[in-house]
């Protein structure tokens, strides 16, 4: 009688001679993932540092700075105030009035700025990214604003918006309504001195965002234009559905980096307040009353206490803003 032998079965996954090959790649995956991020370390280490020492250490320091009775100049020693310059901040009239007023005065510049700036960013992108003959020239001329510093800009645009009749904004009106315009005070009304602020930075701003639109819809590949031509897409439908698309994280990041500068607005305001005849209730801001605090009153101490609270509120506004225009590919 013939034994009847088992038939050889495949091992089991247990008896299973391990993949080497599988097992060096898994082993190889976090070694590459840590060199990757030591490489990354290594490269943003200065940018990291240079935060660190021009943005968080002198915060921190006005942190401090805040809890103390400081005056600027003063043989006293500081002494220590605890959160007394936060509750005169929020309760003394003198204090809290012209902050509030300041806070909106950024908020309203915001507000404004973004998206007007932003729009204007993306039609002279759109403009400008077409092959024509010295367009090179014409991306410098809209650029050149940039390059200006903006007191120089302020000085400029406070001899446009002089209140005399030579002041070229006035003479253009005056010559345009032939003798019928007066002299109108641009800067010192107050329903029209924050809008001289907001077109002068938006004019001396509106090209960096115009450059960074017109590199991101430089990277928009030419086949999808194509295509939207072949389904006889209109011009309003391929910018629609090709263009903003394409530039979606981009403009986000114009949008969010406007708007960290739009709070930072100061220049501009102390530059006219000063020599110009801005006027100041319209138009200052809370860097404009943190300096002239610090400066002009000699009070570091609720100067400082000014810029935490106003750092806070800043980043507040920004995560929720960035939480709202979150790009599509991040989770």
């Amino acid at each position: 009688m013939k034994t009847v032998e088992p038939a050889h079965t495949a091992p089991s996954g247990r008896d299973r001679a391990p993949d080497l090959t599988t097992a060096s790649a898994a082993t190889a995956r976090p070694a590459r993932r840590g060199r990757e991020w030591l490489h990354g370390l290594l490269m943003s280490a200065p940018a990291v540092a240079g935060l660190i020492a021009f943005v968080g250490v002198p915060f921190c320091y006005a942190v401090v700075l805040s809890f103390y009775n400081v005056r600027l100049g003063s043989p006293l020693e500081p002494t220590f105030f605890g959160v007394e310059q936060y509750r005169r901040l929020f309760t003394d009239p003198d204090l809290s009035g012209p902050f509030l007023r300041a806070l909106l005065n950024n908020l309203t510049f915001a507000v404004v700025v973004v998206p007007l700036q932003t729009g204007l960013a993306l039609g002279l992108a759109i403009l400008l990214n077409r092959k024509l003959k010295a367009i090179g020239l014409f991306r410098s001329f809209f650029f050149m604003p940039v390059v200006f510093p903006m007191a120089l800009v302020a000085v400029i645009w406070r001899l446009i918006l002089a209140r005399s009749e030579q002041g070229m904004l006035n003479s253009a009106l005056d010559a345009v309504s032939f003798g019928n315009w007066g002299a109108f005070d641009w800067l010192g009304d107050g329903l029209t001195a924050m809008a001289s602020v907001i077109v002068l930075s938006v004019w001396q701003g509106v090209g960096f965002q115009m450059v960074i639109l017109l590199a991101g819809l430089q990277q928009i590949p030419d086949e999808r234009y194509e295509a939207a031509q072949l389904d006889r897409a209109s011009r309003w439908q391929q910018f629609r559905h090709v263009t903003l698309p394409g530039i979606r994280g981009t403009l986000v990041f114009v949008a969010l980096l406007t708007s960290v500068l739009s709070f930072r607005v100061f220049d501009q305001v102390y530059v006219l307040v000063k020599g110009g005849g801005l006027d100041e209730d319209a138009a200052r801001t809370v860097m404009y009353q943190a300096v002239t605090t610090a400066f002009d009153q000699n009070n570091i101490g609720q100067a400082s206490a000014i810029t935490v609270v106003f750092f806070l509120i800043v980043v507040v506004l920004t995560l929720i803003q960035r939480r709202i225009v979150r790009p599509d590919n991040e989770d």
